[in-house]
């Protein structure tokens, strides 16, 4: 806070409504469920599902895809080590606003290091809920759903998570959905068991 008052910036917040009068309106708890993992592990299909269950039953949610953030809001970011950290604070950043409205906000982007996902935690806090979708290089570049692993054989795409830049997987107990061993549907009503299971102070997720 020190440093912004050096730049002159002043957030504002006392006079805006408070989380708790939005979450009221809304009848549910924000909350970021950050799913990572390899291109083609399942993020956005499970993101999807989970995200048209909730509306099913009147819960008001936001997808944050990394494909569609790259197209916009990151669209001058590359895939270096300092644009990737810079990707998942704008991102984090973004969904910690939409979560403090009383939004249920799922994040599909890869964040394939540890300390990528702890910068997430630490810029969200209590609201973050990290979600590893796992899935093998090997079963990944066979679904290859977007064509990216047949253009990172044939060198077309540089810094590839996965060949060219390593994947770290988490070593903290994470929720993980295994998309190998269980379905989209599996994996999704998982997600929203997990999700339900942190429902506090009498209201719903």
């Amino acid at each position: 806070m020190d440093d912004l008052k050096n730049r002159n910036i002043h957030p504002e917040t006392r006079r805006f409504l408070g989380r708790e009068e939005k979450e009221e309106l809304l009848g549910q708890r924000g909350a970021v469920l950050w799913l990572y993992g390899l291109s083609g592990s399942g993020k956005s299909t499970i993101a999807n599902a989970v995200e048209r269950a909730l509306h099913a039953e009147g819960r008001f949610t936001a997808i944050l895809d990394g494909d569609n953030l790259r197209a916009g809001l990151n669209s001058n970011l590359g895939f270096s080590d300092d644009d990737r950290a810079e990707n998942v604070r704008r991102v984090a950043e973004t969904a910690k606003l939409l979560a403090g409205l009383g939004v249920i906000v799922l994040v599909s982007v890869i964040t394939p290091r540890r300390a990528l996902r702890a910068l997430a935690g630490r810029i969200i806090g209590g609201d973050f809920h990290e979600v590893y979708v796992r899935a093998a290089f090997e079963t990944c570049a066979e679904r290859d759903p977007k064509g990216l692993y047949a253009k990172a054989r044939e060198g077309t795409i540089k810094q590839f998570t996965g060949k060219d830049s390593g994947f770290e997987e988490p070593d903290n107990g994470c929720l993980t959905l295994d998309t190998e061993a269980s379905s989209e549907e599996e994996c999704a009503a998982h997600l929203l068991k997990h999700l339900r299971s942190a429902t506090a102070h009498g209201r719903p997720l």
